[in-house]
Parts: structure tokens; sequence; C-alpha cells
């Protein structure tokens, strides 16, 4: 089994997003039991809160279900458990290396898998742009499942 984790500041707008988004186009291609897919954030500051009303519209925009969920911290335990730490922009980067140590170089933005590396995918929180970041997600995401249906 693979594991992902999606890595963004508050984890209630970016890396919720690209989980969500990832588990669903991972359940239409059938390998829901292959691919295991969380979220988490580096910050503290939204611990504990939902997924931001922005994400959740959007999803159910584009028929994504949102089941409930709380923000949650990176821990030293997820660099051991994951194979992918896909973060969403350079600073999350960074964050997670202080956080983390180098956790053997499985660091990594989602669109480095959509031939864009070294782009960011912008924060909805202080763009206000959730379809551009939603843009972005689906393309990041359709290219690492194409990379993993190649590994499984």
């Amino acid at each position: 089994m693979k594991k992902i984790l999606f890595i963004c500041h508050g984890n209630i707008c970016r890396s919720p997003m690209a989980e969500y988004v990832m588990k669903h186009l991972v359940a239409e291609a059938g390998l829901a039991d292959a691919i295991y897919i969380e979220s988490a954030a580096t910050s503290t500051e939204e611990i504990g809160n939902g997924v931001h009303h922005g994400t959740r519209r959007l999803l159910d925009q584009h028929h994504i279900p949102c089941p409930p969920r709380r923000a949650r911290q990176i821990t030293a335990r997820d660099w051991r458990e994951f194979d992918y730490l896909i973060c969403m922009d350079g600073r999350n980067i960074s964050n997670a290396r202080r956080q983390l140590g180098e956790p053997q170089g499985q660091l990594c933005r989602l669109l480095d898998f959509a031939g864009r590396p070294g782009q960011d995918i912008a924060d909805p929180w202080y763009t206000g742009d959730f379809e551009l970041t939603y843009d972005d997600v689906l393309q990041g995401c359709t290219a690492l499942l194409a990379q993993l249906q190649e590994e499984l």
C-alpha cells in the first residue's frame, strides 16, 4: 500500500482539498485499497478546526465528498509512516524540514508531479481564489495518480 500525506500551513484549505480530490480520483480508479491518503498542517493555528467553507463549497460543486475532519499538525511519526509527504508550497517544505528533520527525501511539492517543479499552489486563505487552487490541486493529483499507477 502507498501512503500519501498532503501538507499545507493550516490543514483547512489546500491540503484537505488535495486529500479529498485524491481520494476521489483513487476511488474512481478502483485503487482505494492500494492507496491511503491523509493531510496535515505545519502550524498549530487551525488545529481542531474543520475544512474551510470555501474548500467545502468547491468540492461540493465538483461532487467530491468532503466528510467532516479536524485539522492536525504533522508529527515525526508521519515521515516514518508515509511514502510521500507532499507540500503545497516551498514554505511548507521549509517548515516541515524544521519540524521533522530531513525525512529521507520524501518532501516535495504537489505540482512537481505535474511537470511544474518548484511551483507553489496558491493559498486561497489569502488569495480568495479557491477555483485556481482547485485547478492546480486537480492537475497535481491527476499526475500523482498516474505515477502511482505505474508504481503499483
